[in-house]
């Protein structure tokens, strides 16, 4: 079998690590994955693409052009575009953050409240703003882009990533903040393996089915009463956490799901 890995050339030099793991085990199985990076185009003869850029224009344009691609470019759009992932939660009846479309203060909750652009990820263009002054720096930072608000809700920096891999649970973590309000383990946090209970795994599977996802990830602030509530999914996610709790590949586990995957079409 014949397959691509797409990576903006910038996230190709951060992941070489799990490109080299997944190329290794591709090789195992006796297929091919060749790695494209920014204008590079896919073979015409390629079995599938494993995409791995917050692209959903180029996606569906591979998608027309008659590509497996993993995962589909409507996954992309909705993950990648925080207003449209609340919007799913809410048709599913997901527990969430509330989200409104913020265009000046006057579109925010009571402060303290957090500011974000729809299309940021990493936790790089969220804010939380304690004051009408720093709410409107964020939105002169920001002018022409698109602002959601949400209320600051309380949980202690944790929050959890569950993992999923089609309607299955792959694994999840809980992400502490470290001297911030934002849980991500790239900007210092800490994690820990975290077992979902029934109706956690109930709710993640409900959203990976309606999303008729590959691998994605999936964020919930975690409150003190033992609640959860969503907040963002992640496609393309990334696995270092993954790796830093669980004994096995990723990489391999995801190469043997699309292999599975892209045989039975």
């Amino acid at each position: 079998m014949k397959g691509h890995l797409y990576y903006s050339s910038t996230e190709a030099e951060r992941n070489r690590g799990f490109i080299n793991d997944l190329m290794k085990h591709a090789a195992a199985t006796d297929s091919s994955l060749t790695l494209l990076v920014d204008e590079e185009e896919p073979l015409e003869d390629a079995d599938f693409i494993l995409f791995r850029d917050r692209n959903p224009l180029l996606a569906k344009r591979w998608e027309s052009a008659g590509f497996r691609v993993i995962n589909r470019s409507e996954v992309n759009r909705i993950a990648n575009d925080k207003l449209k992932t609340f919007e799913l939660a809410a048709l599913l009846g997901v527990s969430v953050i509330p989200t409104t479309k913020a265009r000046s203060i006057q579109d925010l909750p009571p402060l303290p409240a957090v500011l974000k652009t729809t299309d940021g990820h990493g936790g790089s263009e969220v804010f939380l703003c304690q004051t009408e002054d720093e709410a409107k720096e964020v939105f002169s930072r920001f002018e022409g882009r698109v602002l959601i608000a949400q209320p600051y809700i309380e949980s202690e920096a944790t929050d959890i990533r569950v993992f999923m891999l089609g309607e299955e649970v792959l694994g999840a973590v809980k992400r502490t903040g470290s001297d911030s309000f934002k849980s991500n383990y790239t900007l210092g946090g800490s994690v820990k393996k975290y077992s979902l209970s029934p109706w956690q795994e109930i709710e993640v599977r409900k959203i990976a089915k309606a999303l008729k996802s590959d691998y994605i990830g999936i964020d919930f602030l975690l409150l003190p009463n033992g609640e959860w509530l969503l907040n963002e999914i992640e496609d393309p996610v990334g696995a270092r956490s993954l790796y830093a709790t669980h004994d096995f590949s990723v990489a391999e586990k995801l190469m043997a799901y699309i292999l599975k995957k892209v045989d039975g079409l």
